[in-house]
């Protein structure tokens, strides 16, 4: 949502805000689901026993398809392989070993150049992710595509946690669906058409949370999804309260890893299993927590690789509309080599080991926690990547390698979006020619740098 629109937003009247929620709700359920979506998910469910030899062929007729498609009417893979042909290099394009890797910056740069010419942008899904390094990519994806995709989330999140999209649920989230300053409730927003109701992560500090389980109870919840930091933020303070809490089917996490401790409180605060998936909106990857604690690979989004030092790299199959080839993705996962049937009875694979989506939480002055800040950075903002650094409860340092534009309006625009989130601080900016990775090469989008008295509680 741009600026303007947002500060609009937060100028109506609560019911108002909720009738804008539900008509943006009303647009998506309209894209994600369709008459066919129990026939999709049945067929998900029935393609977790098959055999690898079946995933071997069902596989490779769509990755022949999007390959195809990729080589002949995208105009980015199209040129590529015309250079390659002056340049005297016969390889084909049917075989995926013979494409390059694609970068996120080249994606970034021109991300029209990956659409095939026989569609009209303008008729498709456009969706935007700042991924793990804050850079805006956008994306469009065939409503086909888009349906395929929440199918499979359907299966192998709500049904194999024993809800379904018709229940009625909760997203911690990081829109701003109310201004950070707000501090009498509501913090959330009842997004009618899709049973939600969205809650701010920007406004859990300790006294304002019971409104927080007031507000689950009062909307009769099956199950809440959210970012795992802001999930145990609010376990945490619950459990502190000693008070009544709302018993949930399924808490679902997303966007961030789940650490034991963090498990641990979130299960005994709202009585229920705690689920670890993984995905993200390029749908090259996704996999899910089933009852035995293993993450399985959803097959159907992309063909994986791995890098010798883990990274991992996908070509999608749900997508040939705006088809991505070995793709790097900026994640890092040791893929399970073939061993026993899980003890969940699912033939699917499986990752044994995920790194990345590892941002620190940041603490406030008033003692909230801010988990994910990619928000920040999921405009169209003239940034090649950025890191936040927090070095004082009341000082960030941010960290940027700037793109051609990049001025005073920028810096100002980065700092606003900050304090909306993190109330009045102080903001350092430190512009650099490329920002450093840590161990393994990774790049951390945030980094909490407060010494250890100040991040407890």
């Amino acid at each position: 949502m741009s600026d303007w629109k947002l500060s609009l937003y937060h100028r109506l009247p609560q019911s108002f805000r909720s009738a804008a929620a539900s008509l943006r709700g009303y647009q998506l359920r309209r894209w994600r689901y369709g008459p066919e979506i129990e026939r999709l998910v049945a067929e998900a469910l029935e393609r977790e026993q098959w055999t690898p030899e079946l995933w071997q062929s069902w596989r490779q007729e769509r990755l022949a398809r999007v390959l195809h498609t990729a080589a002949t009417k995208v105009p980015h893979y199209r040129e590529q392989w015309a250079a390659r042909r002056r340049g005297g290099d016969r390889a084909s394009w049917e075989e995926l070993r013979n494409w390059p890797l694609l970068e996120k910056e080249a994606l970034r740069r021109d991300p029209r150049a990956f659409v095939s010419e026989e569609a009209d942008p303008g008729r498709l899904f456009h969706d935007h992710t700042s991924g793990t390094t804050g850079k805006s990519i956008d994306l469009w994806l065939p409503q086909d595509a888009v349906r395929a995709w929440y199918a499979l989330a359907e299966a192998r999140w709500r049904r194999w946690y024993g809800v379904s999209l018709h229940d009625r649920w909760g997203i911690l989230g990081g829109q701003l669906i109310a201004p950070v300053a707000q501090r009498r409730p509501p913090f959330w927003v009842w997004n009618a058409p899709m049973k939600q109701l969205y809650l701010s992560s920007y406004h859990l500090s300790p006294d304002l949370i019971p409104h927080y389980l007031e507000a689950i109870a009062k909307y009769r919840l099956q199950y809440l999804l959210g970012y795992t930091s802001a999930l145990y933020t609010l376990a945490q303070r619950a459990l502190e309260l000693n008070a009544p809490r709302p018993a949930l089917t399924a808490i679902i996490t997303n966007a961030e890893p789940v650490y034991d401790y963090q498990r641990q409180v979130i299960a005994e605060a709202f009585q229920c299993p705690v689920r670890e998936t993984y995905g993200m909106a390029e749908t090259l990857a996704a996999a899910s927590e089933c009852e035995a604690g293993a993450l399985h690979l959803w097959p159907e989004a992309g063909v994986l690789e791995s890098s010798p030092d883990g990274e991992l790299i996908s070509t999608g199959l749900l997508n040939p509309t705006m088809p991505l080839i070995r793709y790097r993705i900026g994640d890092r996962a040791t893929l399970a080599r073939d061993g026993p049937v899980c003890r969940c009875g699912r033939l699917l694979p499986q990752l044994t080991a995920l790194e990345g989506r590892n941002d620190d939480v940041l603490l406030t002055l008033d003692g909230r926690r801010i988990g994910r800040l990619d928000p920040v950075f999921k405009s169209q903002l003239p940034v090649r990547e950025a890191q936040i650094i927090q070095e004082r409860l009341d000082r960030l340092r941010v960290r940027y390698v700037p793109d051609a534009g990049f001025g005073p309006a920028a810096i100002d625009d980065i700092a606003a979006r900050l304090r909306s989130r993190m109330g009045e601080i102080e903001i350092v900016f430190e512009k650099m020619e490329a920002i450093p990775r840590g161990p393994g090469g990774k790049f951390r989008a945030v980094i909490c740098a407060l010494p250890p008295e100040n991040r407890k509680g």
